[in-house]
Parts: structure tokens; sequence; C-alpha cells
């Protein structure tokens, strides 16, 4: 009897966390209003319109309200995708990790497949540069030594990880043993004209950012010196919310996947020197997560 006594117990405490998962599973979010952020890039601080085909892209596809919250900091993104305040983020790749390993259920969905530029090349990859004013007598890295080094944010992947794991093997040294003044510019537009106005001697700026730049009409290519430049790592991910429902999650992912397949879409992409947004997984970031290991243990030797 006992035993028969301690089964039945056991088939019902069974079937009691059983239902308790299950209930837990059905409680995913499904808000009304999603909110949508990015970290702040040249296209973030120009005319808001621009994301309008991305943002009505996402209504049609969800049958919702969006909201576009407009951050200070690559950390504002983070933080407010971890409180839950935005639904809809997009990262930098190193300040995803970071955000990945505070809350494991956030999912990275979609990246941008990016047309070759000046320095840009094609795909859903890019690389961080060392650039400097093309008339410094600044040509190699033997020439850095004392010089001022600019880098964008302490959260940013090429201006800040990179250097700080990849270039500083290349020098043997910390960045702020070999130049005589390290300065965060707050990102890589005012990182690339920093070096123009002689603010700084040089900078780390990422590909793609840079072009940006010059497509704006801030410099000219041949106003650049290209010291160094880095191994190719992912464009930044298009993250989702792990509370959101999975439907709902499929819906957002299919609305930046067929983006380039309508005129609105393809001329926000064509903006933002895209072709398309292309699908990447969490597994596509192991590369930062390597670096991010590097740059740790660095630290703490």
């Amino acid at each position: 009897m006992k035993n028969i006594t301690t089964t039945v117990k056991a088939t019902i405490c069974t079937a009691v966390f059983a239902v308790a998962g299950t209930a837990q599973a059905e409680e995913c979010k499904n808000p009304d209003v999603l909110r949508f952020s990015m970290i702040p890039t040249e296209e973030t601080t120009q005319e808001l319109a621009l994301y309008e085909p991305m943002v009505n892209q996402i209504k049609e596809a969800t049958g919702k309200n969006v909201e576009f919250y407009l951050p200070t900091s690559y950390a504002s993104v983070v933080e407010a995708m971890l409180g839950g305040f935005v639904d809809i983020g997009m990262h930098g790749p190193y300040s995803y990790v970071i955000a990945q390993e505070k809350d494991p259920s956030l999912q990275v969905f979609a990246t941008y497949a990016k047309h070759p530029g000046h320095f840009q090349e094609e795909g859903p990859g890019y690389k961080a540069v060392l650039v400097a004013r093309s008339d410094s007598g600044i040509s190699k890295i033997e020439d850095l030594k004392g010089t001022v080094v600019g880098l964008t944010d302490p959260a940013s992947t090429s201006g800040n990880l990179l250097p700080r794991v990849s270039f500083t093997d290349v020098i043997g040294a910390q960045l702020e043993d070999h130049f005589s003044r390290v300065v965060y510019t707050g990102g890589h537009d005012l990182s690339a004209v920093a070096v123009i106005e002689g603010q700084v001697d040089v900078a780390f700026v990422a590909t793609h950012r840079l072009d940006n730049v010059i497509d704006r009409g801030l410099a000219k290519m041949e106003d650049y010196n290209l010291i160094w430049s880095s191994p190719v790592i992912p464009q930044d991910p298009f993250v989702v919310s792990g509370k959101l429902c999975d439907d709902l999650v499929d819906q957002i992912s299919q609305a930046f996947l067929t983006l380039n397949e309508s005129e609105a879409g393809r001329e926000y992409l064509k903006n933002v020197n895209a072709s398309k947004f292309v699908a990447m997984t969490d597994a596509d970031y192991d590369i930062i997560r390597a670096l991010k290991a590097a740059k740790d243990a660095k630290k703490s030797q």
C-alpha cells in the first residue's frame, strides 16, 4: 500500500508540474503596441521618417502599433530590452552578447546584407578599420606611438572590443600604454569626423559607418589613410524579446526578411546601403563571444 500511495503522489506531483509548465509556456507576451529601438548610428540621428517602411512592414505583419524609442547609447538599448520596455532592438554585436548573457531568452533573427562601398565589403559582415587623416603623416602602425586615438562606445564591437583584443595583439601593448590618449567619441560618425577635424589623430570605425560619413559628404575616401583592418565580423543583430509569443516573433521576423519585396522597403534598404535582411542565429555571434572572453582574460591579467 505504501508503494502504491507513493506512486500516486508522484503521479499527482508530475501532473501538477506539467500543468504549471504548460501555463507558464502559454503566458507569453502579446502586446497591443510593439516598441522598437536601435543603437545610435548615423541613420538614427537623421529624420525618423527613414524608418517608416520598416515600421509599416512590422505593423502590417503583426496588426499592431509600433513605437520607436530613440536611445542615447548602446547600453540604453540593452537596458530597455532587459527591462521589458523594448520588444525589438538593433544592437551592436558586442552589446548583443552582453545583453544575451544577462537574458539568454533574447533571440537574434536577422541582420543587414550590406552593399559594397568605399571601405565596406558586400554581405552580412563588416570590419573595424583604423584610419588617420591622409595628410597627417601617419600611414603605418609604426607611426602610432604617442598619438591620440578615438574609440566610439564601450559596448561597441568595432569601436572598442576589436581594438582592445585584436589590435593590442598587433602592437603588443594595451591601448592606454601605446597611445598618448584614448577618448570615446560617442559614435562612428563622430570618430570619422574627429579624424578629419584633427580632434584625434586616428580612430577605429566600422567600415559601413565610415562609408555613411563619406556618402553624406562629410569626408572623401581619399581623406583617409587606412592603417589597419580587422577580420570580418557579423553585422548588427536585430533581436526580439524572449517574452514575446512565438507566432508574433515569426511575424516580426518575416516582416524584416521580406522588406526588400516592396518598393518602399527597397528604398529604405538603399538608404542604409543594404540589399536585404538575412536570417541570423545566436551561433553566428560566437566569434564575438570569443573576442569578449579574450578581452576579459586580458583585463584580469
